[in-house]
């Protein structure tokens, strides 16, 4: 499930990176085109809408370059900061709009999650699942769409959230709990 992890060596360059952007401003378009793509697609899967999209990522790289000289390297890759940005820009927008957020789910997302509930993958229990994360608080919605939608490691979610990785382990499994008493109440 880790697909975004980078080795040492990967990490040691991209600080590199982030440091000659820290001294030169002109630097950061590095971090930029590295990132955008990922970044955008984050932001989209919450938003479903192309235009807002491209705004709350605008937002995120300004703020990001503005204040890179706080970006503090804690042994996750730099995308962990920016996608923390960018879920502040999204929940701020939402907030201020005063709208639901969007979640963008696929097949293969809620397999894994069924998988991990411990019941078999069926149509009946992805609506079973899906009408079960109707229920649930956002602050979890969120920690799921980065664990199993953006397939991120706890270490990185746990970045992104603010939270330690073991708080981000520990918060996962006691929601899949949660959507197992569901699926139990469901299924007699």
């Amino acid at each position: 499930m880790n697909v975004h992890h980078k080795t040492a060596a990967d990490l040691h360059a991209e600080l590199e990176v982030i440091e000659q952007a820290k001294k030169n401003p002109a630097r950061f378009a590095v971090l930029y085109e590295k990132y955008f793509r990922p970044v955008f697609v984050f932001i989209h899967r919450r938003t479903g809408n192309e235009e807002l999209t491209a705004d709350i990522v605008s937002g995120t790289f300004l703020k990001a370059m503005l204040s890179l000289d706080k970006y503090v390297f804690r042994g996750v890759p730099f995308s962990a900061w920016l996608f923390r940005i960018a879920i502040n820009e999204v929940n701020l927008h939402y907030r201020r709009n005063s709208r639901e957020r969007t979640v963008s789910l696929e097949q293969s997302d809620l397999s894994r999650m069924i998988s991990d509930t411990g019941e078999q993958d069926s149509l009946e229990n992805q609506q079973v699942l899906l009408k079960a994360m109707e229920k649930l608080a956002a602050d979890d919605i969120q920690l799921l769409e980065l664990r199993y939608f953006e397939k991120r490691p706890f270490a990185e979610v746990g970045e992104i959230l603010g939270i330690s990785e073991n708080n981000a382990k520990v918060r996962t499994y006691r929601i899949i709990d949660k959507l197992k008493v569901i699926f139990t109440k469901s299924n007699s």
